[in-house]
């Protein structure tokens, strides 16, 4: 008996409709990425073990799909480190290569490959796939694509501000309003975790404090006291959690939480000149709201951090993200090349999209006309005509047998089909070509040598 197909959780197939809403998403994407001077590249689906592992920390590094060398692997592996059954020693010995887990590291490294090929700063945008091993759920898959853009080689923070602007005019062109574009800075953070006394614990405190959207305050306390936070130093952080009141009132009460701490009033001044300029600037229709408890887990953010947030009422994850790191293409040798950049959460931002019913009607259209096909010799006039159709740029074929109305009509209804194009034998002999309206059920008639008249009408 036939096994029944299947594919692994967290990756999907799509219909042509779900590709053409896919599809507009990325257009609208692309055209803004491209109207603010960011270049497109690609690199491959994986890298080298070595170049992926040890860039996102320890829970990113977990979700990173490796893939085991060909041929016989295991016969190269010695006896100790087998038995040992140590998965951290082990699979450097059987995988040398892993899918991509975002684009922002491939992007670093393609940097520094490239790095005397490029004029610097250096604006790329990146559409492509990534592949994370993590719980499928809602929004969250294995499989799915980013939409990524950065600049590097500027460490102005006009280039910060420039993406707040991004994100408001790629929402605004997909009508997607009221998005709140959540800030903060991790050297804040730092800042925090100083003047607390779990300086040496950073990591381990941000890690924790993304969590708060998930497991709540208390959660996220409980997970800090499990990491060895002490108590006093979660008493100390205790105001993050209450900071309310405008931009600038946030800032003014950080200003004073972090008053001992250089690097906490580093970050507190660049949050300043971000909120200051946006002020000035204005948005289209999105929100900037600064989110002190915004700490985004990688590891390799050094300043302005990212997330947005989908419209109030839409229980959705962040669908976009991103933030500073000063020396990503550090870690491939290329120091002191500062870097900022943010994603698009193309598979949350669809889904957002669909339940607000905000997708263009014409996206379920893959076909203009229909031309019903009577038979061999009124089959090939409707190709001839089909041809000059497609020619002036419409969506056109013939219904490829001779199959009864009711079942061509049938197919036209499937595909949403706005016009059909009726030719039988007695429109072939008066030389016409008759257009029925699948809306109204109106028909009119046009000559088959002149179709420019039809087509005006579209």
């Amino acid at each position: 008996m036939p096994q029944k197909p299947s594919i692994p959780k967290g990756t999907r197939d799509f219909s042509p409709t779900e590709v053409a809403k896919r599809n507009y998403i990325i257009q609208t994407i692309k055209k803004q990425f491209e109207v603010y001077g960011f270049q497109p590249i690609e690199t491959p689906s994986f890298e080298n073990y070595d170049t992926l592992m040890g860039k996102y920390g320890d829970e990113g590094d977990r979700l990173i799909f490796k893939i085991l060398n060909s041929g016989d692997f295991i016969s190269k592996v010695d006896d100790v480190t087998y038995s040992s059954k140590n998965s951290s020693s082990l699979t450097p010995k059987i995988s040398d290569k892993a899918l991509r887990y975002d684009l922002t590291v491939p992007f670093a490294r393609y940097v520094v490959m490239h790095q005397n090929e490029l004029d610097f700063p250096f604006k790329r945008y990146q559409v492509q796939p990534v592949w994370r091993a993590d719980r499928p759920q809602k929004g969250r898959f294995r499989e799915f694509y980013q939409c990524d853009a950065d600049v590097v080689g500027a460490k102005s923070l006009l280039q910060e501000v420039e993406f707040v602007q991004l994100y408001d005019a790629v929402f605004e062109d997909l009508g997607l309003k009221g998005t709140t574009i959540k800030i903060n800075n991790r050297k804040v953070l730092s800042g925090i975790a100083e003047v607390i006394g779990a300086k040496n614990l950073l990591v381990d405190f941000t890690v924790a404090l993304d969590k708060l959207d998930k497991i709540g305050e208390e959660g996220v306390k409980q997970e800090m006291l499990a990491k060895g936070i002490s108590e006093t130093a979660i008493e100390k952080a205790a105001p993050l959690f209450q900071m309310t009141g405008s931009n600038h009132d946030q800032l003014e009460q950080l200003k004073s939480l972090l008053v001992q701490s250089e690097i906490g009033m580093a970050g507190v001044a660049e949050l300043e000149e971000i909120v200051t300029h946006i002020e000035e600037l204005g948005l289209q229709s999105a929100k900037l709201a600064l989110d002190v408890t915004l700490a985004r887990g990688l590891n390799y953010y050094t300043g302005a951090i990212y997330e947005v947030a989908a419209p109030e009422g839409v229980k959705m994850g962040s669908i976009g993200g991103g933030g500073r790191y000063d020396d990503l293409t550090g870690i491939f040798g290329l120091k002191d090349m500062s870097g900022v950049g943010i994603s698009f959460g193309l598979d949350r931002i669809y889904l957002v999209l669909e339940e607000l019913g905000l997708f263009p009607e014409s996206l379920g259209r893959s076909l203009d006309v229909l031309c019903i096909n009577f038979g061999k010799e009124e089959s090939l006039a409707a190709l001839q005509l089909v041809g000059k159709l497609r020619s002036a740029g419409l969506k056109a074929e013939v219904y490829p047998s001779s199959s009864k109305m009711q079942k061509q009509m049938k197919y036209a209804n499937s595909r949403n089909v706005p016009y059909v194009i009726l030719i039988g034998k007695q429109e072939l002999d008066a030389g016409t070509f008759v257009v029925k309206n699948m809306e109204n059920g109106e028909q009119q008639s046009y000559a088959l040598n002149n179709p420019g008249e039809f087509i005006q009408q579209l």
